[in-house]
This record gives structure tokens, C-alpha cells and sequence, in this order.
């Protein structure tokens, strides 16, 4: 018995079962040893034998036993038997079926709610800080974001009473902002589960809905407009018979994939007609002055859908979509501005040769590196209408307010302004908004408002937003807020004056304008004023080289020795061709 629990606690412990064995092994001869020694007395000491062949008898019996403990006592071995014999040392005792003690420490990995980052064991996403109970989903931009999802961002009472006047008065005037929305469109949603959430995922529409109807806004403030879905034929106007028909089969198949990052569901067909209906109703509603402008909290996104293709997250053209509607309506010339951070390459293919539309998009392009890698400056229109597609494809990630704006005074407003459209529409993408993980640049709420707070003077202040992209929720939904404000008045933007681009910002202006200038010639005076900016720029950053330079200063005494050559090199007053 206690043999058999050393056994076990040296095989749990890690102890190899042929040591045991061998241990019993020992056991064994020694007992057998001592019956041999016993057997052999009683044998050999016979009652009639003499003493001195007794002692005799036992010393010869001591000496063998003597000699057979020593052979059986191993030879301890020198160091030259070790080195003669080192394989007799090698462990090829068998010890596969060995498993260590081991302690299952469980990671647990959680996917952040409001930017779809993976983290690891931790309260506090490492990429956006949103906490991981997070009540953004209930709450919008409201919930705190470094709490759980009970606690709210305190909002000031003297705003509360500010939108509760505001709403009265919106309410005696039959509201004036309409909000077109329909829940069914959340059903839109990846149904395969891969190692990282969609960021086009239903959640972006449930917490701008959640930050509207916190302030009040929606219901509330905005109107709501009933949803219908898009016919046939009103699809037809934009994109070919066999790209409606390919959107519709989904509608028969539990999931289905458009391009790797373009999915669908059973429910996508049915939302995208939802939203593209949306759209359309409100270009309409707006136009006939139903009411004065309205937002379009839609999905799926529509502007990199063409005439025949569904991708980058679209499946209709909902901007397209509405300019059409609008001009069924009435509009003779509509005016698109994408400012998603993304290029609208949909949208400029169906209105490429159009000249009743101008196209205007900001967008990062890295000369063709960014998705989708269209939208160079170059690309202007075709076949008659050149001048009516304006791309303003910004260099590098980072892009911010001041570049944002200072190409909606010196680029977006002069043309738009001279192309004097009857209807305006936003392509609203929120993914070039600060904190976005596709879009990596430095949009606030405030700029948002104050660029469609520029738009709103166009066009009677008739004026469409509808959502495209934008994939951090707390910065999609702030941002959408900002924007519905302004299109109910409550915020009134001052223009900034003065505004300081960044060099990567001048750069990509001056380089559209040089572009557009042979299409819309009062960009001349723009021009000039800016090539001289360029020119401070560049004075500036030459002084900035020559600092560089001159950073090591030789002893003065070199001008005069053997090291002449060098001290001028050095100072800048020789230099090797």
C-alpha cells in the first residue's frame, strides 16, 4: 500500500515508474538474501557437529556472505569510467506519456464595441479608451466613455431648456428638418463569423438614433418621413439591369459575398432598397419644399457603388439615387459633395459625362494607394463634360479642420458657387472624423457642422445629407449630431477667417486649382494668391535645410589653417558639385 502511493506521487511529481521499479528491485534481494543466510544455519548447523567446525563453518559462511554483499554493492565509478562509458548515462528510459502539472490561464479577448478593436484582459479599449460595458448602444455619444454603460455625460440644463424652445418653435412651423430612418435596415449584417467584427455593422445606425434621441432631436425635433422600398425602374436610372438583378438574389440566399469586404444577407436586398427609397422620397420632399432639408440615416452606404458593381461595403447608390429624384422633381442642376474619407469612385463613373450633376469629393488618395485608389486630380469628366467632376485627393492620413475648410473656401464654394446648383446633397462619410480606424485623420463635430453649415447658403438652403461611411461609433454619432443641428438652425458656424492649411493641404489645393482653372476660370485669382503662400512655404522650409546644415559649427581658426576647404564646406560657402 505504501508503495503503491509512492508510486503514484512520484509519477504525479514527475518521477519516472523504472525508478520505483527499481527501488522494489532492491527490496527484493535483500530479502531473499536473508532467507538464503537462514536456510544455510539451519542446513549446516547440525546437532553433532564440533565447535571449532561450527566456527569454522560460521567464519567461512560470514567471508562468503561478505563477498557476496560486496559484489552485490555497485563500484563506484571514476572519472575515466565515466568518460570510457558516457552512453551508459544517456536517460533512454521512455517518458512519453510525461505531462507537466500545468495551470490553464484563460485570455479572455473582447472586441471593442465602438471602434471593433481586439483587446485583451482589460476594462479600457487600448486603440479608442471606450470602456468595455460601454453604453453607447443606449445612450449614443452620451454614454461615458470610461464607465459602465450607467453613467451619462452630464448635458448642461440651459441647453435642455435652449432645445426645448427650439423644439416649440420647430413644431410651429411643421418642422422644418426631415429624418429618414426605418429599423428594418439593421437587418443588413454579416452572418459569417470571422476573427474580426465588420465595420459596417448594424450598431453604427443604433447610435446615432440613440445620441438623437437623447438631445431630443429624433423623434422630436426632425420629422420623421414614412419608408418605402426603391421600384425597379427608379434603380434602372442608375445602375444596369444585371447589377439589380444580382442585389436582388440575395435576398434568396442566407449569406453572399459581393467583393471580400462586400456582404450580403437575406435581408440586405430588402434594406438596400429601404434606404435608396428613403433617399429618394426626401431629394423629393425637400425639393417641393415639404420641408427645408433633411438627413438620411441609411445603410447599406452607397457612393462606391456603380453602374455595374457592388463594393466597398455598397450595394445601391442612395447620392445617385436622390440627384435623380430631385431632378425628376424639378432640379435642373444638383451639386454632390463627398467628403467620406474614402474616394466615391460610384458615384463619379454614373455621372461621369453628366454635366447637369457637379461632383465634388475630398478624399484621401495617396497617389492611388488608398482605397480605391481612384479620384486623382486629373480625373475631371468626359466626353463633353470636363470640369463637372472635382477631386481633391488629399496626400497623407492626419488631414484635419483647417485643410477641410480652407478647400471649401478656395476650391468647393467658388465652383459650386458658379456652377449655381438647384439642389445640394452630402455625401456624408463621418470615417474622416477623428478617432475613424479606416480613416486615420483629424475631423471634429465642429468641422463637420461648419462645412455643412458653407453648404446650407447653396441652393436656397435646399439641402440633402445622406450617411456613407464612418466606423467609430462615439465619432460617427457626435459628428451626425453636430450636422442635424445646423440643418435645424440651432447652431449657427461663424466662417473662420484666416485659416492655416497644412503644407500637405496647400500642396493638394494648389494642384486642383491649377487642374480646374481651365474649367472654371474664376479659380485664377485663388491661384495666385496661394502660389505666393507656396512660395513663404517654401523660403521658409529652405531656411529650415540650411539650419540643418549649419548644425555643426567649425572652430573659426579652420578658415585660416590646412582645414580651409573644410570650414567653407562646412558654413556653407563652398559647395561640392
Amino acid at each position: 500500500m505504501v508503495s503503491e502511493t509512492v508510486l503514484v506521487s512520484c509519477v504525479t511529481n514527475g518521477g519516472t515508474e523504472s525508478n520505483q521499479g527499481n527501488k522494489r528491485k532492491h527490496l527484493g534481494s535483500d530479502e531473499q538474501a536473508a532467507a538464503s543466510c537462514h536456510n544455510g544455519s539451519d542446513a549446516k548447523g547440525d546437532i553433532g557437529t564440533s565447535g571449532r567446525d561450527m566456527t569454522a563453518n560460521i567464519d567461512e559462511e560470514t567471508q562468503l556472505d561478505n563477498a557476496s554483499k560486496k559484489a552485490r554493492l555497485p563500484k563506484e565509478p571514476t572519472f575515466q569510467d565515466m568518460y570510457n562509458n558516457q552512453d551508459a548515462f544517456d536517460d533512454e528510459e521512455d517518458d512519453s506519456d510525461w505531462e507537466p502539472v500545468q495551470k490553464h490561464t484563460e485570455i479572455l479577448k473582447w472586441f471593442c464595441t465602438n471602434c471593433t478593436m481586439v483587446n485583451l484582459d482589460v476594462f479600457h479599449c487600448d486603440i479608442c479608451g471606450e470602456h468595455k460595458e460601454s453604453g453607447i448602444l443606449r445612450h449614443g455619444f452620451y454614454a461615458s466613455p470610461f464607465s459602465p454603460a450607467v453613467e451619462l455625460i452630464q448635458v448642461e440644463p440651459e441647453a435642455r431648456v435652449r432645445d426645448k424652445d427650439c423644439w416649440s418653435e420647430a413644431s410651429a412651423s411643421n418642422c422644418s428638418t426631415a429624418v429618414g430612418f426605418d429599423e428594418r435596415m439593421l437587418l443588413h449584417s454579416e452572418i459569417e463569423m470571422k476573427s474580426h467584427p465588420h465595420p459596417e455593422r448594424p450598431d453604427r445606425l443604433r447610435a446615432i438614433a440613440s445620441s438623437l434621441a437623447v438631445a431630443g432631436i429624433f423623434p422630436g425635433k426632425c420629422c420623421p418621413i414614412p419608408a418605402r422600398e426603391i421600384t425597379p425602374e427608379e434603380l434602372q436610372m442608375v445602375h444596369s439591369s444585371e447589377h439589380v438583378a444580382a442585389v436582388e438574389i440575395t435576398g434568396r440566399m442566407f449569406s453572399s459575398y459581393f467583393t471580400p469586404d462586400t456582404y450580403a444577407n437575406e435581408h440586405s436586398a430588402h434594406a438596400a432598397r429601404l434606404a435608396a427609397g428613403l433617399c429618394a422620397d426626401l431629394a423629393s420632399a425637400i425639393f417641393s419644399e415639404r420641408v427645408k432639408n433633411g438627413f438620411a440615416l441609411v445603410r447599406p452606404p452607397g457612393h462606391h457603388a456603380g453602374v455595374r458593381q457592388a463594393m466597398g461595403f455598397c450595394l445601391h447608390n442612395n447620392a445617385a439615387v436622390a440627384a435623380l429624384a430631385a431632378q425628376a422633381a424639378g432640379a435642373k442642376k444638383v451639386l454632390i459633395v463627398d467628403w467620406d474619407v474614402h474616394h466615391g469612385n460610384g458615384t463619379q463613373e454614373i455621372f461621369d459625362q453628366n454635366k447637369s450633376v457637379l461632383y465634388i469629393s475630398l478624399h484621401r488618395h495617396e497617389g492611388g494607394k488608398f482605397y480605391p485608389g481612384t479620384g486623382a486630380a486629373l480625373e475631371v469628366g468626359s466626353k463633353g463634360a470636363e470640369g463637372y467632376c472635382v477631386n481633391i485627393p488629399w496626400s497623407r492620413g492626419g488631414i484635419g479642420d483647417n485643410d477641410y475648410i480652407f478647400a471649401f473656401q478656395h476650391v468647393v464654394l467658388p465652383i459650386a458657387s458658379k456652377f449655381a446648383p438647384d439642389f445640394t446633397i452630402i455625401s456624408a462619410g463621418f470615417d474622416a472624423a477623428r478617432g475613424d480606424p479606416l480613416g486615420c485623420c483629424d475631423v471634429t463635430p465642429a468641422g463637420y457642422a461648419q462645412m455643412t453649415h458653407m453648404l446650407s447658403a447653396l441652393s436656397g438652403g435646399k439641402l440633402l445629407v445622406i450617411l456613407e461611411g464612418g466606423y467609430n461609433l462615439r465619432s460617427i454619432s457626435s459628428s451626425a449630431t453636430s450636422v442635424i443641428k445646423v440643418l435645424l438652425g440651432e447652431s449657427r458656424e461663424c466662417e473662420p477667417e484666416n485659416i492655416v492649411p497644412s503644407k500637405a493641404g496647400l500642396h493638394t489645393v494648389l494642384e486642383v486649382l491649377k487642374i480646374q482653372m481651365d474649367y472654371w476660370p474664376n479659380l485664377c485669382s485663388s491661384l495666385e494668391k496661394l502660389q505666393s503662400q507656396w512660395e513663404m512655404y517654401s523660403v521658409e522650409n529652405k531656411n529650415k535645410q540650411v539650419k540643418k546644415r549649419r548644425v555643426f559649427e567649425p572652430p573659426i581658426w579652420w578658415r585660416w589653417g590646412r582645414k580651409q576647404l573644410l570650414y567653407h564646406i562646412l558654413t556653407g560657402h563652398f559647395h561640392l558639385k
